[in-house]
């Protein structure tokens, strides 16, 4: 409070400074008169309500009450100080046009003022405020009695604006608008002699009604601001108290979404475990349905190596039942060439009985050899790795799986064509794998050129091929046949299990599968090519080391 107290004294002293240098005579303040004083008191109370509504406005730029009611008092300021200089008789044609300026400044400030609070601002006010400041206050200076006419018809016309304005507010409905309908006839009142010197009258306002106007202009002001913000304040508590409620509520449905969703997790979990163990039997299920045709996958495979080696196996068994039959007749007739003592004779039977004999010991020995390898290929898969020719297992399991299919239908021929690299040695492979990935492409080539034969393609021959070759740290392996081919929009399918191009019965879709999960296991890759009516060719690479 007392530093307050002292502001307040400084501004005054400074401002009896200011006003005794423009009078040329150093006095103290007690020995000012009255009416400088009360003068001395308005220009405080200016000062101060100027400054404050500046700031209020600098801090709020929205509120353009603010700096209209701020340059209204900081107007009136600037005239009691104009007038006090002017009192002096110094400067008075500068102190007398800077009057004009300010009254006009004044007026306009508190016409916008108004026009803003009741919300009625146009564009055509803002011409008006224009053309007063910038083109009637300059024609004034320059024409001075000669404007007096023009100069008091604006006057008139901003009184006659300001009498609407005072109009629209007290008709308005809107809360504190009937303090602005007195500002606005607080003006009307001080400036009516504009309008009446145009009719030659003048005076008609007595002087006590105009020197409370200002008054009346500045507490109505104050007041209707002070009722603005208190509004504005009730406003906020108000929006305050229902963004608590909205909060409140909001929280208490946020609780209750998440109890809700604690609740439907727990429903879900307890789904989800559910339908886990259902899937967990299912798939148990599938995977005994899945073992069951894998093995009838490899039984089909171990029935059509077994027709193939039995049709095999049965040439060498007709030449040692042939030549057995023979060597029996001849050696009845070796002892019939004895008993005559044909010598000779018999010594040439006797040739020809040895010449059969090694014939029946090398066919013994062929159909050996064939009952061994089907022994190997029935054997079950030791999983182990072995040094493996490559182009023997090819071209063995081609000739198996050709007679395989003669055994089932004896009608049927093809062209088998075998073309193998020598350099290639023995790679590490479990053959047992490898002879069933070979069987199922030969097997399904064979099929493709039988299912191309009965159309009866004129000029069409049934052929089969594998090739062989090194690439490398790898070798190739192609089977190729010239049947009808795969189709390429299941072309991406063919290796998934239970995929298959044949009727149903004729396949169980494992056959690729396997193929390409051994060919995998073995580090190798295994690819299709086909064009759809002309070919299909499988190629698979395997690591040699």
């Amino acid at each position: 409070m007392k530093n307050t107290t002292t502001i307040l004294l400084l501004l005054l002293s400074s401002i009896e400074t200011v006003i005794a240098q423009a009078t040329n005579d150093i006095v103290s303040f007690r020995q000012v008169p009255m009416a400088l004083r009360i003068q001395i008191g308005f220009l405080f109370i200016f000062v101060l309500l100027g400054l404050l509504f500046l700031m209020l406005f600098i801090f709020y730029p929205r509120q353009r009450l603010n700096i209209y009611y701020s340059l209204y008092n900081i107007g009136l300021a600037l005239i009691i100080i104009t007038q006090q200089i002017a009192s002096s008789n110094a400067h008075g044609s500068f102190t007398a046009g800077a009057q004009g300026f300010l009254n006009r400044m004044i007026g306009m400030s508190i016409l916008l003022f108004i026009l803003y609070a009741i919300d009625r601002i146009k564009p055509v006010y803002w011409f008006f405020v224009g053309f007063t400041l910038c083109i009637d206050f300059p024609m004034s200076l320059i024409l001075k009695e000669k404007y007096a006419f023009t100069e008091n018809f604006v006057h008139a016309t901003f009184t006659v604006i300001c009498f609407f304005q005072a109009v629209a507010a007290f008709k308005s409905k809107s809360a504190g608008s009937w303090l602005i309908g007195l500002v606005a006839l607080a003006v009307v009142l001080i400036n009516i002699d504009s309008i009446l010197s145009l009719f030659g009258k003048e005076g008609i306002v007595p002087g006590p009604v105009l020197g409370i106007t200002p008054f009346v202009i500045t507490i109505s002001v104050v007041v209707y601001l002070a009722l603005r913000y208190a509004r504005t304040n009730t406003s906020l508590e108000q929006q305050l108290i229902q963004v608590q409620r909205l909060s409140e509520e909001n929280l208490q449905k946020e609780q209750e979404r998440q109890q809700l969703l604690a609740t439907q997790n727990e429903t879900l979990e307890k789904q989800v475990k559910e339908r886990t163990l259902e899937l967990n039997k299912s798939l148990e299920g599938l995977r005994a349905t899945q073992s069951q045709l894998i093995q009838s996958e490899k039984m089909a495979s171990l029935g059509e190596l077994t027709a193939g080696i039995a049709h095999e196996i049965q040439n060498p068994l007709n030449f040692i039942n042939n030549f057995s039959d023979v060597n029996s007749e001849l050696i009845e007739e070796v002892g019939e060439e004895i008993e005559k003592g044909n010598i000779i004779d018999a010594k040439e039977t006797l040739n020809d009985i040895k010449e059969n004999e090694q014939k029946i010991n090398h066919h013994g020995k062929r159909a050996d050899a064939i009952v061994k390898g089907m022994l190997q290929h029935s054997r079950s898969s030791t999983g182990v790795k072995e040094p493996v020719n490559i182009n023997a297992i090819a071209d063995e399991c081609l000739k198996l799986s050709y007679h395989s299919v003669r055994a089932r239908d004896k009608s049927f021929r093809a062209n088998l064509n075998a073309e193998f690299d020598e350099s290639i040695d023995k790679i590490p492979l479990i053959q047992q794998d490898i002879v069933r990935v070979l069987i199922n492409l030969f097997n399904n080539a064979f099929y493709a050129v039988g299912e191309k034969s009965k159309q009866q393609i004129q000029g069409y021959e049934p052929t089969v091929s594998v090739r062989t070759k090194r690439i490398g740290d790898k070798v190739e392996l192609k089977v190729k046949d010239n049947g009808s081919g795969i189709p390429q929009k299941v072309i991406d399918k063919i290796f998934q299990p239970f995929f298959t191009t044949k009727p149903t019965g004729q396949g169980t879709g494992l056959g690729l599968s396997l193929s390409y999960d051994i060919v995998k296991a073995h580090g190798g890759e295994i690819t299709a090519n086909t064009k759809e009516g002309e070919y299909t060719e499988f190629t698979v690479q395997l690591p040699i080391s």
